[in-house]
């Protein structure tokens, strides 16, 4: 199965990442895991990359596609694969396209942007520790108090409401058309996300196994 998943920040695409690859024993390929494992091995790509990480500038399309390729011929990817965070912009995905990496399904979590900020908002982290805590889904037994060391919780600024905001802002007006893009292709599969991740999973597995 090769696969693409898609779904706003905080939709719990990456959960569903480790479970889809440990069902179909497929590799879960992250954009910025991979940029990095190829920065470390100096393949052709990574140092194309280095170049412009350098200069403090974005890497280019053609060279992570150049990057996403190679990983994509290794032998564990035979079998399929899932690809997390690339594309995710129509440039993007039409550069796959023209490399030849065919996909079979572009599988969208759906959450409403509502449920999204309550989830992240809601976030809260050990300072000390780093343990985390929901104030909704997972309290501590001490407001503000970590209950392993006693550290004060704090939200990080990734999941301040107004950053969520405006990543959302971005997801809807950069990679939501992709949906529009793999419907066209008969290729756009969508899941509802739901509060509690096994019924999403559950759903999820259910559509997976239908293609």
């Amino acid at each position: 199965m090769k696969l693409i998943l898609l779904g706003a920040p905080g939709a719990g695409k990456g959960t569903q990442a480790e479970i889809i690859s440990e069902t179909y024993k497929i590799p879960t390929i992250s954009t910025g895991n991979i940029i990095r494992a190829a920065l470390k091995a100096e393949t052709d790509m990574g140092l194309k990359a280095k170049a412009y990480i350098e200069k403090g500038e974005l890497v280019p399309d053609e060279v992570v596609i150049g990057i996403i390729k190679d990983r994509l011929a290794e032998d564990d990817c035979k079998n399929g694969f899932i690809l997390d965070g690339f594309p995710r912009t129509i440039p993007q995905a039409e550069a796959l396209d023209t490399m030849g990496i065919v996909i079979d399904a572009a599988l969208s979590i759906e959450v409403e942007d509502s449920e999204i900020v309550k989830r992240m908002s809601g976030r809260r982290v050990c300072e000390k520790c780093g343990a985390s805590y929901h104030t909704l889904y997972k309290k501590p037994i001490k407001d503000g108090i970590c209950n392993s060391c006693g550290g004060k919780l704090v939200i990080r600024k990734d999941d301040e409401p107004e950053t969520v905001l405006n990543r959302l802002n971005v997801y809807h007006s950069q990679t939501e058309p992709l949906k529009d893009y793999y419907k066209a292709q008969s290729k756009l599969l969508l899941v509802e996300g739901q509060e509690d991740v096994k019924d999403t999973t559950a759903l999820v597995l259910k559509t997976l196994s239908e293609i």
